[in-house]
This record gives structure tokens, sequence and C-alpha cells, in this order.
């Protein structure tokens, strides 16, 4: 019976014997055969040797790797071994070449050598001793590159198709190295983007600070969330890992990857305000139905007194409770109508005409406030499925409120509409007096408004639109700059 501890041995003298494919790439004949027969001699190993005389056909074998290993002669006719050599790697050689010189020559074995040569022999010198020794370590180095190689080859596969943005950085944080993702993530050139470094991106002062002590004191950051302003100003909230390394120059580096939320934390802030809005709702039909009901009762008991009582100055007490529980009535329905969700009744319509038609609805207060408008559309429309009148009051409460925020005589609104790859994404900019960061976080809230007689219900009306829809909405601000609300619309299913 052949035990495994058997056919280990037996694989392991098969690998030794498996026959080593050599070229000599030599125009002397006799200088071919002394060397072959120098092989020959050699001990443990068996060589299949092949010998080739024209720099064309040698390159073409060496461009292919057809051998395991290859003797180049410096002396070529018009060309030199060096000349190969160089030429072989050039094209994708990854097998050892071993350079030969019938003199020796201190600058041609430096030449040699750092051109790629495995070893430079001196024919003059050779014995089989010496051969099998340059022999052994340049196929062990040769494997040793291969295998690097392959290495190289795999993680730079990885860091160019990574979908996170990956980079090399020197110790100042200005980039040297980026896969595309970076490029594609900041909207500039890899040319634009190794003049910046990552601190000319973050405009807060703290986290650039935070970073710089980290990398100091800990030698890294890790999921570092942040605020990134990529070309065009366009805002990117990611996380960042880096970390300072040491070459072996003992140059030290930082390499790092940015991780884009944009999307989530888009996602995650539209979530929240639907559960706030959610509950409010359930709130907003509790209080409605407790107070109706006494109400009904006033209503009723205002009826009989009316009947009972002709004198004026109790009839005008009767019409100031009667004008006061119309008025709660009506708030009540409006609260009710700014809840309820909305029956809808879905068609095929275009964003550009939907917000044409916004536009010129609020075209008097427009011309008022002096206001100029700029829109900017892509070439084919932006159709998607959506109730045109419901679209429509959500995005006139928008666009209002952009005018309404606006109280200099400089005023633009500017809205444009991008086709990315599953939705059209429309942002409606102003120049406006911007938002806190606290009423912000409540601007979708029933009966929040900043507004001195508003009720604040248009625009929890406008966001459970949206909602209904599945059109998520972001907004971004500036104290004194202005506000942008981004609408992200699904593109249509194709049927």
């Amino acid at each position: 019976m052949t035990t495994m501890n058997q056919l280990g041995h037996k694989t392991r003298a098969a690998v030794i014997q498996s026959p080593v494919k050599i070229m000599i790439i030599d125009d002397d004949e006799d200088d071919f055969l002394l060397l072959s027969n120098y092989i020959r001699n050699i001990q443990g190993r068996s060589f299949l040797i092949d010998w080739c005389f024209d720099h064309d056909v040698a390159l073409e074998d060496m461009r292919h790797n057809r051998h395991d290993l290859y003797f180049v002669d410096y002396k070529l006719g018009a060309k030199t071994g060096l000349d190969i050599l160089q030429e072989a790697i050039t094209t994708a050689c990854v097998e050892p070449i071993i350079m030969l010189t019938g003199m020796g020559s201190r600058d041609l074995d430096i030449a040699a050598l750092s051109a790629g040569a495995a070893d430079y022999l001196n024919k003059s010198e050779l014995t089989t001793d010496k051969l099998e020794r340059s022999i052994r370590y340049a196929i062990e180095r040769g494997t040793s590159l291969k295998s690097l190689r392959q290495n190289e080859k795999k993680f730079r596969a990885i860091f160019e198709k990574s979908k996170d943005a990956v980079f090399i950085a020197d110790s100042n944080f200005f980039f040297k190295e980026m896969n595309p993702a970076l490029a594609k993530l900041l909207g500039y050139s890899t040319k634009q983007i190794r003049s910046l470094s990552v601190y000319d991106l973050i405009a807060d002062g703290e986290k650039k600070e935070t970073i710089s002590k980290q990398l100091l004191s800990e030698a890294e950051v890790f999921d570092l969330e942040l605020e990134l302003t990529g070309a065009k100003g366009k805002k990117i909230e990611c996380l960042l890992s880096a970390s300072t390394l040491m070459d072996d120059k003992g140059q030290t580096y930082i390499q790092g990857i940015i991780h884009d939320i944009t999307a989530l934390r888009r996602v995650e802030r539209s979530h929240l305000q639907s559960e706030k809005l959610k509950a409010a709702n359930r709130l907003f039909k509790i209080i409605a139905h407790e107070v109706r009901n006494p109400l009904t009762n006033i209503n009723i008991s205002l009826d009989m007194l009316e009947v009972d009582h002709e004198k004026d100055s109790i009839k005008n007490y009767i019409d100031i409770i009667r004008r006061s529980s119309n008025r709660i009535s009506e708030l009540i329905t409006e609260l009710l109508d700014s809840s309820r969700e909305k029956e809808l009744s879905f068609q095929k319509i275009s964003i550009q005409e939907i917000f044409d038609q916004a536009l010129e609805m609020a075209s008097d207060r427009i011309t008022l406030k002096n206001i100029q408008v700029i829109s900017s559309y892509p070439k084919e429309e932006a159709i998607v499925n959506a109730d045109p009148e419901k679209i429509r009051i959500a995005i006139l409460n928008i666009i209002i409120n952009a005018i309404e925020a606006i109280s200099h005589d400089h005023g633009h609104l500017r809205i444009k509409t991008e086709n990315l790859k599953k939705v059209f994404e429309v942002s409606i900019e102003d120049n406006g007096t911007g938002i806190n960061e606290e009423n912000l976080s409540r601007l979708f809230e029933p009966f929040f408004t900043s507004k001195r007689n508003g009720l604040g219900l248009g625009l929890a009306s406008t966001f459970t639109i949206l909602q209904s829809h599945k059109i998520a909405v972001d907004v971004k601000t500036k104290l004194g700059k202005g506000t942008c609300f981004i609408l992200s619309f699904p593109k249509r299913e194709k049927i």
C-alpha cells in the first residue's frame, strides 16, 4: 500500500526531476556548445537546452515566456544583449535572464543587474558549480518575483476596483496615488487631486485638528465621520480611516480609505423624519377626536341659544363663540388633511413640466421680490410616475419657502435636474437667510414654523406627499448663504 508520506516523496521527486527549459541566445556556436556541456554536468537536475542566434526570434520567445531561463550573450551583432534584456522585460518577459560576456566589466555588471538581469557571468570564469549556483538562484528569484507580481496584480485589482476611495498620501496628507473611485467621489481629475491634500477638502477646522492629533499620537484614524467638499461645492458625508506608515527608505506616508455615506445619512434623516411625522399624525387624530366631541356640543348649545335670545348683547357673544368654534373646526380639518394619507392618481409626468407649472404659480411672488430664476434641465425629458396635482403642491410649497427666505434685492433661485443611475435628482437652491441647526432638525414637523403668521403645515404636508411617492428629500443649508432642497425622484420602471 502506498502511504501519504510515500506520495509526498514521489511528488517532490517529480518536481526535482522536471526538466528546466533553457534558451541560450548567442551568435557563437562554440560558446553555445561549451555552455551546454557545463549545464548538462550539473547533478540533480535535468535540462532541455535550445539555442537561438537571431535577435527577433529570441525576443518573440521571451515575450511569450516559452522557456524557464534565458542566457543572453552581450555581443550579438548590431544589437547587444543589454538591448535584448531591456526589450524583453519591457514586452512582458517574466522568466529570469542571465547576462553573459567574454570580458569582465563592472559597469556592464551594474547596468545588466539594474536593467533586470537575474545574474551576470564572465564566460572565461565559468564552471559547473558556478553555473549551478547561478541557475538555482535565478530560478528561485524568478519564482519569488512571479509570486510578488501575482500578489501585486491581485491587490492592484482590489485597489482599482474598490467602490471605496483608496489613496496614498505623503506625510502632509497630499494625495500621491489614488484609485478611480476617489476621482469619481470628489468630481476632480486625477491631476487636480494630486495638487490637493485631504485637509483642503475638510471645511471643519476641529475635524482637521482631530485628524492631525490622532495621526501624530496614535498613527491612525478609524471611521471618523466628516464632511468633504468636492468639485463645484459638492458636499460628501463620509467615514475616513487612515494610517501612518514608513517605507523601506524610512520615509513616512499615509494610506487611507474614504467610505461615502452621503446616501445612507440621507435615508436615515428621511426615515427619522417619517417616523416623527407618523407619531405626530397619531397624536393629531387623538386630539382631533377629543376636541370635536365637546365642540359638537358647543355648536348644538349655540343653536339653542340663538333661538331663545334675541338681545343684541347676547347675540354678539353668540357670534363670537360661533366664529371661534368654526375656526377650531377648520383647524382640525386642516390638521387631519395634512396627516391623512392622500389618494394618489399615478401617471407618467415630466419633472421639467411640473416645475415650470409650479414656477408659473409662484410667478407673482417671484416678480414682486425681483428674484432671478435659473433652471437647468437635462436634454432628455425626466419622466417619472407621480400624481401631478400632489407633486405640484409639494414643489410649490418648497419654492414658496425658498422665496420667503430671501429678504434682499439680489435673490436667485436655482433649479437643477440631473439624470443619475437610479433617480432624477432635482436641487432647489436659494441664496436666502439659511436655516440654523436647531430649526433644520424640525423643518418638516407639523406646527413648526419660523414665520410670524404661519401654521407650520406646508412643509409637513409636502413631506407626506414626497414620502407617498417614495421621493427622498435632503436639505443642505448655511446661515446667511442659503438653503438647498434635494429631491430624488425614482425612475419609472421599464415595462
